[in-house]
């Protein structure tokens, strides 16, 4: 029997806890009515998947004792970027060793706690069990972690279901530690695994946690080369949503119906250079995806769309100089702004790669782990030891104010109605001019 197979057959557990179809009805209504599209950031990298926020005022310095509105302690060290809807946000983190997901209101109390299963440790010191971020549409939220365990909630807290697809597919193989958030489409919530062995895509149905499709994704690569830890984007292809996805050395899009392939570009490792996984994200700006890969040393510009294998009349750029590693890149006002591992900043013209300016930050031992965003014109570049230079979005490069934090910041900064929450080690801060208000009394 296949994996599919077994999955549909239920070879291991899937919880369905229904609701009143009143109630839920009521809780869509009221959570569709407190929460304007705009000023939400559901996933790991905000609404349009390109880590810019929705225009508003944003603070630019602060202190450990200036404009930090709230502070919540977290039970666990994880690594999630918060996702927001409305008054609530929502992360992930372990709870004395089970991995759990977790709602804090937008005022930093929190509302409610779910563990899930066992936690599986990181290999890394800047990672955790807890790497994905979680995923809301506004209906539900939807969380994964390293151990397998994947589970959908609705916004109170309720669950839906609960499943590991560990245990229903298999461990993966990577060499370091899982980290690719799921994706939604309007039906299903998508996982992908790439690594050594087989890799594949599946989606399961958001309001049961059914397997819909899976298909496999395997390329022969140089070592760890089919490694990933990039979150695909849901992309628009001849009018239909499809799922991009960039690992093992090409970028795939499919369709979200199905799961099959659209197009295929490769040749991203002629020299079939081992060691060379992918851990930024690409980033879709205008008719063109910037996929930073080669340990931070290659950068490169592919223009979407096509059928079948793409790789001679799609790959639009490429370039030596430059790339990043890890923060993977934000797109603003038709410019992609690309932080690279060691501090350095650069403003590119996608369908060139040509950079429009550049600057650095002062020289540390401490990197950047976090990807860029940008909110009001300005630029959040966030680094591992809890500092967050702040420079303008419009070139030349100048740097505005540099914040300090008396935490570890690994996950990405979160610019959302006019507060930046920043998710560390030990908490979550909420950074802004004025308080938010109770709900209660609003």
């Amino acid at each position: 029997m296949n994996s599919q197979a077994r999955g549909v057959a239920g070879v291991v557990r899937l919880v369905r806890l229904r609701t009143s179809p009143f109630l839920l009805a009521a809780t869509l209504l009221l959570s569709h009515l407190s929460a304007p599209a705009a000023d939400n950031w559901p996933r790991w990298r905000g609404p349009r998947d390109n880590g810019t926020a929705a225009p508003g005022t944003y603070p630019v310095t602060w202190s450990a004792t200036n404009h930090i509105l709230w502070r919540t302690p977290l039970p666990g060290k994880g690594c999630s970027t918060p996702a927001v809807w409305g008054e609530r946000i929502f992360l992930t983190a372990p709870v004395k060793g089970q991995d759990a997901a977790l709602c804090i209101s937008d005022f930093g109390q929190p509302l409610w706690q779910k563990t899930l299963g066992a936690e599986q440790t990181a290999k890394h010191k800047n990672a955790s069990g807890s790497n994905p971020s979680p995923v809301t549409d506004g209906q539900g939220v939807f969380v994964y972690f390293k151990s397998g365990s994947f589970a959908g909630f609705d916004l109170d807290g309720t669950l839906r279901w609960q499943t590991n697809l560990v245990e229903r597919f298999g461990p993966d193989t990577l060499f370091w530690d899982y980290g690719i958030s799921p994706v939604l489409t309007e039906k299903h919530v998508i996982i992908t695994l790439m690594h050594h062995g087989e890799s594949w895509l599946a989606a399961f149905d958001k309001a049961t946690g059914e397997l819909r499709w899976k298909v496999a994704r395997n390329y022969v690569t140089p070592t760890e080369g089919d490694n990933s830890y990039a979150t695909p984007i849901v992309i628009q292809h001849q009018g239909q949503p499809a799922l991009l996805v960039w690992g093992a050395t090409h970028l795939t899009a499919h369709s979200t119906d199905d799961g099959r392939l659209l197009w295929d570009c490769g040749g991203f490792n002629p020299e079939a250079k081992p060691y060379w996984p992918s851990v930024a994200s690409p980033v879709v700006c205008g008719d063109f995806a910037v996929i930073p890969y080669g340990r931070g040393n290659l950068l490169h510009g592919v223009k979407l769309g096509g059928s079948g294998n793409v790789t001679a009349t799609h790959r639009a750029w490429d370039r030596t100089d430059t790339g990043a590693y890890t923060p993977t890149p934000a797109a603003s006002g038709g410019q992609v702004f690309l932080l690279r591992d060691e501090g350095e900043l650069l403003c590119l013209d996608p369908a060139t790669g040509k950079t429009l300016w550049s600057g650095a930050f002062p020289k540390s031992s401490n990197k950047f782990y976090a990807s860029p965003v940008v909110a009001d014109g300005n630029i959040y570049s966030t680094r591992e030891d809890g500092v967050v230079f702040v420079t303008k979005a419009e070139g030349p490069f100048q740097l505005l104010a540099t914040n300090t934090l008396d935490d570890r910041l690994i996950a990405s900064p979160v610019p959302v109605n006019n507060r930046l929450l920043l998710r560390g080690e030990k908490a979550l801060y909420c950074i802004g001019e004025t308080a938010a208000a109770p709900a209660s009394s609003r």
